[in-house]
């Protein structure tokens, strides 16, 4: 492979929503990424109007994704794109790509990975045979905090693990905005785009991701209920889930989106016999540690703190005191990708902080977590479920 950046599609991230702007910034941010072609409206005059905002060729922005793969593969392969970042609603995540794997790209998905399970095993499937890349962009895994959390979990510092407490509350949809126009809720309150699971499928996956990175164990079964406050609104809402991980660690997880007042409040916090660590969204660059018959210990993160792990110090890019946030953590994603995918194309192995990103099994895994909480959570009487394979 030449010594050069590599090519980035995209499938949605129109300057008619949010998150696509997040994305592309956070790939940029290393300078390894150039944006060369994309669809990102199934509107072909937004998605027009946006590749022309950010820079593009108008030979470059494309009316519908299919008209994108097909055209692109026509192109040198060192003109064409390496990997495509798929930022659309659920329901329209499984197809672009599968095309793209079946076509030699490498893909980068929004969380939820698909629309349903299926479409998840089918997509594993094809990353396997194909020896293609996929990354889920779980955003808090990005975190040095985070990283450094679970570091210090598997080093044995707080013993051996009783109870992991994660909570996401948002209060945005707290009324039902998604009759107006001008937000993103329509889709993400709509079944037949978001799939089974509303909040649980939005942000609660995001929660028992944190659960099962953090702590190195997977969950094994679950008791869930899940709730639907705002009057008309044909999903949920909001949801608890109690959950036993392996090793008899014990769970609680909380997401909420009718939280009014709230804004992000996403936490994390996990104790074993020797003490406790917890991380807060609203404190980015902070751990609290707690032990018995001392005070609390506060670790704050930066790339000249000796004291923090390896994989920490990789995924951090400021001395102490400069905090790094949100577009941070979602370009650790994007770098380790990127890293891995230079790796493979060299016929080189990645390393082991290159591979640090959510990738196709956790994927399959949450789609899992979301047809098990669902099937839990809706019964009339709910009861402990085993985690549906």
């Amino acid at each position: 492979m030449e010594n050069r950046r590599l090519k980035m599609g995209m499938v949605g991230g129109g300057i008619t929503g949010f998150i696509g702007a997040i994305h592309l910034r956070a790939a940029l941010m290393e300078n390894m990424v150039e944006l060369v072609c994309g669809c990102f409206s199934s509107n072909p005059e937004i998605s027009k109007e946006s590749g022309r905002s950010y820079f593009l060729p108008d030979n470059r922005i494309y009316g519908s994704y299919q008209e994108m793969f097909e055209k692109e593969m026509d192109l040198p392969e060192n003109e064409r794109m390496d990997f495509v970042v798929i930022v659309t609603p659920n329901k329209y995540h499984f197809e672009p790509a599968m095309m793209a794997l079946e076509r030699g790209i490498h893909v980068v998905l929004d969380k939820p990975m698909t629309f349903s399970l299926e479409e998840a095993k089918a997509l594993r499937k094809k990353v396997e045979e194909t020896g293609l890349v996929l990354a889920l962009t779980h955003v808090y895994s990005g975190y040095p905090a985070i990283k450094e959390m679970k570091a210090r979990i598997a080093a044995g510092e707080l013993g051996k693990l009783r109870r992991v407490y994660v909570e996401y509350p948002q209060g945005w949809l707290a009324e039902r905005i998604e009759l107006q126009e001008g937000n993103n809720a329509g889709w993400r309150t709509n079944p037949e785009l978001s799939g089974k699971a509303g909040c649980m499928g939005d942000i609660g996956t995001h929660a028992w991701h944190l659960c099962e990175y953090v702590t190195g164990l997977k969950v094994e079964e679950l008791c869930a209920e899940l709730n639907t406050f705002v009057p008309g609104r044909p999903i949920d809402d909001d949801g608890v889930a109690m959950m036993r991980m392996e090793q008899g660690v014990k769970a609680l997880l909380s997401a909420s989106q009718v939280a009014t007042g709230e804004a992000n409040n996403i936490n994390v916090r996990v104790y074993g016999e020797k003490g406790g660590v917890q991380w807060l969204q609203e404190h980015p660059n902070q751990l609290f540690l707690k032990k018995s018959n001392s005070p609390e210990e506060v670790v704050h993160i930066g790339g000249n703190y000796p004291y923090l792990a390896k994989s920490v110090r990789w995924n951090t890019r400021t001395p102490g005191g400069h905090p790094e946030g949100f577009i941070e953590a979602f370009a650790n994603i994007y770098r380790n990708f990127t890293l891995t995918v230079m790796a493979k194309m060299k016929k080189e192995t990645p390393t082991a902080g290159m591979l640090d990103f959510p990738n196709v099994n956790d994927g399959v895994r949450g789609m899992q977590f979301i047809e098990t909480v669902v099937k839990s959570g809706w019964s009339d009487d709910p009861k402990w479920i085993k985690w549906i394979e």
